[in-house]
């Protein structure tokens, strides 16, 4: 049986696995070779994506965009300029944005493989607000990850900022083409190229402080945000990925069981070899590239633990800076959890000892939000 490549690369990145017996939501709920939880939590259904791996999923349909009877918001394309400077503010950013809603772009500038933007713009933005770009797991969608996953939306409101939420195109098995050279390239004409679009319409038509841009993403989007910061290392000045992969982890790989190399742990590389992976995605870059940071579970079923270090040692060797931790915070943000800082705080590790792939856990999201100053 043949998968598409986005859904080979990849389905099972989007488990929510742990100790629970009840599966969340995105959680893998059942597939060949899988010996874990098959239980969904209460209003979600065990859907199957494919022979080797089933997800937890709303039983319902897709929460709405909007929360009002407003329509979606139709944008005009940026002008064609290479700049990202923000206009003068002349009063509350985007001023054609509903507030306090989900609510979507119909058109943000070059979007080759048609992914869709969607904003969430608090009550109380700031006159000059930071700009959050969060990309859901694959078999997700933005509603979903608005929805599902809360905690950024929620920040937003208490701190200002605006939280662009991207969504894969139609096609894509709704997963991120991570594994294309076109999406692994600046300006090559895939999905890093609309999301960066989206990150450049705001810049200059919602009064961002480009100082405040940063990227996140769960699984799949994970895997999004570390090529955003390689593509794009002008635009965002920090990541932080949940249960994710080195940049060009998967990009060699066939859809196979049992499980990919990469998914499974087993790509060990040097921190050089990672790092010019990155490298070759913007090629004679020579500006600051975003801190970044990288959390994952150690029971997560759908990315081997072993893809955290490997992660370590791609940025650390982008940032120049020692693969030797300067300090490491057991029971830090909670218990169960180990924190280690590389290069002070360029690029910080967060272990979690039986957590699953079911990345954010509640109420960690803050780490990541004090980690970006937003």
């Amino acid at each position: 049986m043949v998968f598409s490549p986005r859904l080979s690369a990849f389905v099972a990145l989007v488990a929510l696995t742990n100790a629970a017996t009840a599966v969340p939501m995105y959680g893998q709920c059942g597939g060949s070779g899988y010996t874990g939880p098959t239980q969904c939590d209460p209003g979600l259904v065990c859907v199957k994506l494919n022979d080797w791996y089933s997800q937890c999923q709303s039983g319902g349909a897709q929460p709405p965009v909007t929360t009002t009877s407003s329509p979606p918001v139709t944008v005009s394309p940026p002008p064609s300029t290479t700049t990202v400077a923000p206009p003068v503010a002349t009063g509350p950013p985007a001023p054609e944005i509903p507030a306090g809603q989900l609510t979507q772009l119909r058109s943000f500038g070059n979007n080759p493989s048609n992914i869709s933007m969607f904003v969430y713009k608090p009550q109380n933005v700031k006159n000059r607000p930071g700009l959050l770009v969060a990309l859901h797991p694959c078999g997700g969608t933005a509603q979903q990850y608005f929805s599902g996953f809360p905690g950024f939306r929620q920040h937003a409101d208490q701190r200002g900022f605006i939280v662009l939420y991207g969504q894969s195109p139609p096609g894509s098995s709704n997963c991120w083409d991570i594994i294309s050279t076109a999406s692994l390239t600046r300006e090559g004409g895939d999905d890093s190229t609309g999301i960066a679009s989206a990150v450049k319409y705001a810049l200059q038509n919602w009064n961002v402080d480009p100082e405040k841009v940063f990227v996140t993403g769960t699984s799949s989007g994970a895997m999004m945000t570390n090529i955003m910061a390689a593509t794009y290392p002008d635009l965002f000045k920090a990541g932080a990925v949940w249960a994710g992969t080195a940049v060009g982890c998967l990009s060699a790989n066939t859809p196979q069981f049992p499980p990919d190399p990469c998914q499974s742990g087993t790509v060990i590389r040097t921190p050089q070899e990672w790092g010019d992976r990155v490298r070759r995605a913007y090629p004679g870059y020579n500006g600051p590239w975003p801190r970044m940071q990288i959390w994952h579970g150690t029971n997560d079923f759908a990315l081997d633990h072993k893809n955290l270090a490997e992660q370590m040692k791609q940025w650390t060797n982008v940032h120049n800076i020692s693969q030797t931790p300067t300090s490491t915070s057991p029971s830090t943000p909670r218990q169960g959890w180990t924190k280690q800082v590389y290069g002070n705080g360029l690029v910080e590790t967060f272990s979690g000892q039986g957590a699953g792939h079911g990345l954010p856990e509640s109420g960690t999201e803050v780490v990541a939000m004090d980690f970006f100053g937003l």
